[in-house]
């Protein structure tokens, strides 16, 4: 086995390959931008190269650094993570070409794999389903939309180096088409350095399923079992899980063969991954096929057993795979989950800034949280704004999603925008949960966006309960520290009102021996929970059943979290409640006039010029954040009186880009 391996990448990935090293008895060396000089993968290593400035064309992109990094510090071989530089031949080439393993596959099969044209050729000529489409090179706008047209609407245009949902547009119509052409054309040059799009047809009532696949240098190849990859954003991922709750043994066995034969097609070595789409009918065809370590291996991993990392470098080594077609069980349950810093509520736009507090739940054999961060951190602009990976387990996919229900509720991020509401919801959604989905799931149940989980009555009678008893031991604390009245701690016996959105309750606490009771609208809830003031996560039993509650204080009560669902809830004496409603409401200015940008981002182009007529969705200005475009658009029709802003411009959340009459 290797001495000293180099990761060639950086955050969750990296920390993930150095946990499985470590586990070896091989020691890392990591590589780091100006940008990452304090990461958790740096802290990690056993050694740290600097290697540029934080853009990443400018440090981990650069093939040159990273092997003078790797001959420096005397490795012996280098693990690419994903992303990056992870499925460029070139690099495969010239890491070889100095003497050094390159833990992935041999240069051929990412060259005929990496481009999706030549990808989907190979596939048909192995014997695999694929998708009636395109694949010659498209030269414009118009050309894109003509042949769309020819294969009959809806379409996808893919970039045929992309991946991570980069370069991909759905077409509808011949404008439609044009306008994606343009955009999945920039993203890809953008993010890849190659511009070329192809065009297929897009399957509806789709889902994403992938099949795991491992190769050694022996010409040995098997499969482990799929990943339900289908509740997506933009098509990047959102959540997977493993095994797909819609195939049956049958249709697994008929796309992990095919998967085997593509990989054998172009001998393939270490781990990889080819992803399917399957119709309503479990027809399933070709998309593409991963070369490198998927970002969700783990649930693939907890049904298995097999640690994907370990066997990597084993392949690299030279070894042969222990493990046969035979020897690979799927057993039980996993969900991922993926926590992004960007704001669910404000369109998912992305968040930079800094941790200010990073409390992940607990890891057990249960829950495992893969992650690149720690409190105090920071998200930069410059990378993906992955924060962490969320994985649970279980015997049964129900046992598997309470469990993720029950982490993500003790997940506790603050100081930037994250998804954690939005991904509760989504484990909550009686759709999901019955397994009933497809790659349009968050188009249909969230047509106009996410504006906060659902607050159901449970919910809602939770947030009561644990607001009057947050509020009663902070009462009982205060006297205690004050010494106003001698009495024991805890909550003490006094009525309050409390007050969620626009509905306000009367409650009543009684403290009992061990719990407490807390009194409303004709009801009675126990409560039992040791929460003390200061813990930023309240776990409690409410009416028997478990919960943990996110607590922030604010002016008037508290901030509670739980269930995707976020709430300010007042607490107040009787008499402080009848002053509120006298008081008047602040009204927010208006920004109907303006077209503000709604994230830290870089203008690419502006569409219109000062004293141009606009109508109502017509695109205004394409602003580029954390590598993807984003179409602005107007929200009326108007007249332009003033363009702020240039193609070029670094700007800010809210700066106005241009003003109307």
């Amino acid at each position: 086995m290797f001495n000293k391996i180099l990761i060639a990448n950086r955050g969750e990935i990296a920390c993930r390959v150095i946990k499985t090293a470590r586990k070896m008895g091989v020691k890392t060396v990591a590589v780091y931008s100006d940008a990452d000089a304090d990461a958790l993968h740096v802290e990690m290593a056993d050694e740290a190269i600097h290697i540029g400035p934080p853009a990443a064309a400018e440090s981990y992109l650069l093939a040159d650094k990273i092997l003078q990094a790797a001959k420096d510090t005397g490795a012996e071989a280098i693990h690419p993570g994903y992303g990056f530089l992870s499925e460029r031949a070139s690099f495969v080439e010239a890491v070889q070409k100095a003497g050094l393993a390159f833990i992935g596959p041999d240069p051929k099969a990412i060259d005929a794999m990496g481009d999706k044209i030549t990808s989907k050729k190979l596939a048909a000529e192995a014997g695999v389903s694929t998708v009636p489409g395109h694949m010659g090179i498209i030269e414009d706008a118009e050309e894109a939309a003509r042949i769309s047209a020819e294969i009959g609407y809806p379409v996808m245009l893919k970039a045929s180096a992309g991946g991570g949902g980069k370069g991909m547009r759905i077409a509808y119509s011949d404008e439609e088409a044009r306008e994606g052409f343009i955009s999945a054309q920039n993203e890809a040059k953008s993010s890849f350095g190659d511009d070329r799009v192809f065009i297929e047809k897009f399957v509806e009532e789709p889902r994403h399923i992938e099949i795991q696949v491992l190769g050694d240098k022996h010409g040995n190849v098997i499969y482990l079992g799929e990943r339900e990859c289908s509740i997506q954003r933009r098509h990047q991922k959102v959540v997977e899980e493993a095994p797909s709750p819609f195939l049956d043994d049958a249709t697994r066995k008929a796309m992990g063969d095919q998967a085997v034969a593509l990989s054998k097609a172009v001998d393939y070595c270490s781990a990889g991954t080819v992803e399917f789409i399957v119709d309503k009918n479990k027809n399933f065809y070709f998309l593409e096929m991963n070369t490198r370590l998927q970002v969700e291996h783990p649930v693939t991993e907890y049904v298995t057993g097999v640690d994907l990392v370990e066997q990597m470098l084993r392949v690299a080594n030279g070894e042969k795979l222990s493990l046969t077609q035979e020897d690979i069980k799927l057993t039980g349950w996993a969900v991922e989950n993926r926590v992004y810093a960007e704001d669910p509520i404000r369109g998912f736009l992305p968040s930079i800034g800094r941790l200010t507090r990073y409390r992940p739940p607990a890891e057990s054999e249960t829950v495992r949280v893969d992650t690149g961060v720690y409190e105090g951190a920071e998200i930069s602009m410059f990378y993906d704004p992955m924060i962490a990976k969320l994985v649970t387990y279980g015997e049964t996919r129900d046992e598997a999603i309470a469990a993720q229900r029950t982490a993500l509720d003790k997940f506790y991020i603050r100081g930037i925008a994250h998804n954690i509401p939005f991904l509760s919801a989504l484990m909550a959604h009686p759709r999901f949960q019955s397994g009933n989905i497809t790659t349009a799931f968050i188009a249909e149940e969230y047509p106009d966006g996410f504006s906060g989980g659902a607050l159901s009555d449970e919910v809602r009678d939770a947030l009561v309960v644990a607001a009057t008893f947050i509020n009663a031991v902070e009462q009982s604390r205060a006297t205690q520290i004050e010494g106003q009245i001698m009495q024991p701690p805890g909550p003490q016996e006094r009525q309050w009102v409390i007050g969620i959105d626009d509905v306000e309750v009367a409650t009543m606490i009684v403290p009992l021996k061990d719990h407490a009771e807390v009194a409303f609208d004709d009801k009675s809830i126990d409560i039992k929970s040791a929460w003390i003031p200061g813990t930023p996560v309240m776990v409690a039993e409410i009416a028997g059943k478990e919960i943990a509650i996110e607590v922030d204080r604010n002016s008037l009560g508290w901030t509670l979290t739980t269930d995707g669902v976020s709430k300010h809830v007042r607490v107040m004496s009787k008499r402080a409640a009848e002053l509120l409603a006298l008081m008047p409401e602040k009204e927010a200015p208006d920004t109907s006039k303006f077209l503000l940008c709604p994230m830290p981002g870089l203008v690419v182009s502006l569409s219109v010029n000062e004293g141009d007529e606009v109508k109502a969705g017509q695109a205004l200005a394409v602003v580029e954040a954390m590598k993807m475009e984003n179409i602005l658009r107007a929200e009326k029709d108007g007249v332009v009186k003033k363009v702020a802003a240039a193609a070029g411009d670094s700007l800010a959340v809210d700066a106005v880009i241009m003003e109307f009459e």
